[in-house]
């Protein structure tokens, strides 16, 4: 098993909270990290799409009275969101007994938009935390391990996979069970045919300025429902919407998010690109860097930091803004190249944000200083950076 980075931090949250609920899309190893913690103390795991243990659960007040010292592992929660209340009055009754901590892990694979009613239920009872594909600095400690993070993105059913071949097997049966099943189960109602070439559409415009009409018009679909389903795929973890950083300045700012599909494994199986060889000869490959990049620098911020990118209407560019508590403002160029240097409209950009450090990011590891102030490094240098800077703090 390879550890995860999550690991210490969900445990410290069940040793602090009666409830944690562990979010993140399928088949991103919520399952297995859950078991594994639960070899360490008494537990009991629950699966909500089985129907055996459904049935266990056909009287929750009782399941939960029979198993008063275990830890309980709900898995697919949102699959019976009925649930967070009972859970609530059983935590309620837990605190005035003085006992309870840890005892109910939540594993769920939509978003708090989408499971509204636990936010409501279980307010001041639960911690949340999101389990993303691998990250760089867990599994990627070569070169080559690192591209094919990249190629195969970081489900770990694709990137552990025996071959490219397999890797992309199981990504399009990924992509396949997604809009068969999960998608029309929270309410999608288009046909199969239209949300995948709704997926791929959004695949060609990975790391684009979002224009839901045009994607409207090109689906013959209301701007309503494209907005919706946008909605939709950000709530199930497969999609985001990267907001744009704002600075008091007298330009003209670019107010329009981003988008990209989160995965770079599904970018390139969306777009059929088979191997490295395919992806670098597509015009997606800078954008699909970009976004692995961006996805990994995003779930290792520490807490209280926030992300954006900057761009004015003159197109001057920042690829991603990092506010760092207290007063700490990083700029982030995104490079695949490290023989592409930082243009003029980045450093036009640094005189209006003025961030206290500059970084371009490339796909290699050495680090190496370019002019300007501005640091070259690889993603797991940067990554180093930032927990370096939690810790010391």
């Amino acid at each position: 098993m390879i550890t995860r980075e999550l690991t210490a931090q969900l445990s410290a949250r069940l040793a602090a909270f009666p409830a944690v609920v562990l979010l993140g899309p399928r088949q991103v190893g919520k399952t297995t990290l859950a078991r594994a913690l639960a070899q360490e103390v008494d537990a009991v795991y629950i699966d909500l799409e089985s129907p055996r243990d459904v049935l266990r659960l056909s009287d929750p007040l009782e399941f939960f009275a029979a198993h008063p010292h275990q830890r309980i592992v709900l898995d697919e929660i949102q699959r019976l969101p009925a649930l967070f209340p009972i859970l609530r009055g059983v935590i309620d009754e837990d605190r005035r007994q003085g006992r309870g901590l840890g005892r109910f892990l939540l594993l769920g694979s939509a978003s708090l938009d989408l499971l509204q009613q636990s936010a409501e239920s279980l307010a001041g009872r639960a911690a949340y935390l999101e389990l993303t594909p691998f990250l760089v600095s867990e599994v990627a400690q070569s070169p080559l391990a690192q591209r094919e993070l990249w190629i195969r993105g970081g489900y770990p059913e694709s990137f552990l996979a025996a071959n490219a071949e397999a890797s992309l097997v199981w990504r399009q049966n990924f992509l396949a069970t997604y809009l068969e099943r999960e998608i029309p189960h929270f309410g999608g109602r288009l046909p199969v045919t239209t949300l995948r070439n709704f997926w791929t559409m959004l695949a060609h415009e990975q790391g684009t300025m979002l224009n839901s009409s045009r994607l409207a018009q090109a689906l013959g679909l209301s701007n309503t429902s494209v907005i919706r389903y946008l909605d939709l795929f950000c709530d199930l973890f497969l999609l985001r919407r990267l907001q744009p950083w704002h600075v008091n300045t007298k330009k003209r700012l670019v107010r329009t998010p981003k988008v990209y599909v989160r995965d770079s494994g599904l970018v390139h199986a969306l777009l059929n690109l088979h191997d490295y060889d395919a992806v670098v000869g597509h015009p997606v490959a800078g954008a699909s860097w970009e976004g692995q990049v961006i996805e990994n620098l995003l779930a290792s911020l520490p807490l209280g930091a926030s992300a954006g990118f900057y761009r004015t209407s003159a197109g001057a560019e920042i690829d991603l803004v990092l506010s760092l508590p207290p007063h700490e403002r990083w700029a982030v160029e995104i490079k695949r190249s490290s023989a592409t240097p930082p243009g003029k409209g980045f450093h036009i950009a640094c005189e209006d944000v003025e961030p206290t450090a500059k970084f371009v990011v490339y796909a290699q590891e050495e680090r190496f200083p370019l002019p300007h102030n501005v640091t070259a490094l690889g993603p797991r240098g940067l990554l180093t950076l930032l927990r370096e800077r939690s810790v010391a703090r």
